[in-house]
C-alpha cells in the first residue's frame, strides 16, 4: 500500500466513525465525512502530528442535482511539512448548513463566502456570511446547474439615467434554425448570393 493509503487508513482509524470513507484515486486521498464531525476531523488533520495539513488551499462545491443531497462540500488541504495533500469531502443539500471550520482555518472565510454565494451552502457560525462575488440584489447562485445560462437579469449603463440599471433578461432575437449541412454537400435550398451565379 503506498503512503497516502496508509494515511488514509490512520485517519480513518484514529477519527473512527467521524470518518464514513477514505480512496486514493489519481494519486490524490480523499476522506469522506459528515457535516456533524467536519470539525473534528479538520481540528485533527491539522493538529495530529502526523498530519499537520496547516493550508487551507479551498472550499468549493459539486452540484448533483439528480441527488436527493444534491452537494459535495470540498476542502482541499495542504501539508508543507508532509509535502502531501488531502481533500475532505461531506454531503449536504439546499437547506442543511454545515459548519464553518474558521475557528480551525481562518482562511476558510472569503472561500466559504465565495460557496455561499454561488451554491447557495449556508455555513454556520461564519462571521459575515453574505455574497461576495456577485452583484447587489444578485437573485440565484450561478454555478448550480439549474441556474439558467442566461440568467435572470441584465446590467446596462443608461445614458439618460446616468446610472447602472437592472432589467429582466430580453433576448434581442429569436434562437434561430440553423442548417447544419454544408453549403458543399448543396442544400435544397438556394444559398444568399447564388443567384447571381450562371446555372
Amino acid at each position: 500500500m503506498d503512503d497516502l493509503g496508509k494515511l488514509g487508513e490512520m485517519v480513518a482509524g484514529a477519527l473512527g466513525g467521524a470518518v464514513t470513507d477514505q480512496r486514493v484515486a489519481h494519486g490524490e486521498l480523499t476522506i469522506l465525512t459528515t457535516a456533524g464531525n467536519l470539525l473534528k476531523v479538520m481540528t485533527f488533520l491539522r493538529d495530529d502530528e502526523r498530519c499537520q495539513f496547516l493550508s487551507i488551499i479551498d472550499v468549493t462545491a459539486v452540484d448533483w442535482p439528480s441527488r436527493e443531497r444534491r452537494f459535495d462540500v470540498v476542502y482541499h488541504l495542504l501539508s508543507p511539512k508532509q509535502n502531501r495533500r488531502i481533500r475532505v469531502k461531506l454531503e449536504t443539500d439546499e437547506t442543511t448548513p454545515v459548519p464553518s471550520i474558521i475557528d480551525v482555518f481562518p482562511g476558510a472565510n472569503w472561500f466559504e463566502r465565495e460557496t455561499y454565494d454561488l451554491y447557495g451552502i449556508l455555513f454556520t457560525g461564519h462571521p459575515d456570511m453574505r455574497r461576495l462575488l456577485t452583484d447587489y440584489g444578485f437573485e440565484g447562485h450561478p454555478l448550480r446547474k439549474d441556474f439558467p445560462l442566461t440568467g435572470f437579469v441584465e446590467v446596462r449603463y443608461d445614458d439618460n439615467e446616468k446610472r447602472v440599471i437592472y432589467e429582466p433578461v430580453r433576448l434581442s432575437q429569436e434562437f434561430r434554425n440553423f442548417d447544419f449541412l454544408s453549403p458543399w454537400e448543396g442544400p435544397d435550398y438556394l444559398l444568399p448570393g447564388d443567384e447571381k451565379a450562371k446555372p
